[in-house]
Formats: C-alpha cells, sequence, structure tokens
C-alpha cells in the first residue's frame, strides 16, 4: 500500500465519520468541527503536493475516532 492509495481511503473515512458527529447532534459539534478542519487540512495537502505534509496530516486523520 502506498499513501497514494492510502490518503483518499482515510480521507473518505473520516468524512463517513463526520456524518455520524453530525448526526449526533449539538453534543457532536465539537467532533464535527474538529474532523472538518482535519479534511480541509488534508485537502489542502493534497492538492499542494507536499509529500511531507501528506504524511503528517495522513497521521492525523488515522487518529480520529
Amino acid at each position: 500500500m502506498t499513501l497514494g492509495d492510502e490518503f483518499p481511503r482515510e480521507q473518505a473515512r473520516v468524512r463517513e465519520l463526520l456524518g455520524t458527529y453530525r448526526e449526533i447532534g449539538p453534543a457532536g459539534v465539537f467532533g464535527a468541527t474538529m474532523l472538518e478542519a482535519a479534511l480541509r487540512e488534508a485537502d489542502e495537502a493534497a492538492i499542494s503536493g507536499d509529500l511531507a505534509w501528506m504524511i503528517r496530516v495522513y497521521a492525523n486523520l488515522k487518529e480520529c475516532q
């Protein structure tokens, strides 16, 4: 597996998780906000093509629960 394969998979997993937090309602707002920020950074890192940044962001995405 490569970062090119795993990075978008992890983004998709976190996007799905974001939906779960949103379904929770007011109690999930903080978590949803944090996930949105992580996904925004992941999108920016992917667009930039900065491999080191993508690796750091990927590690952060892996920690999202």
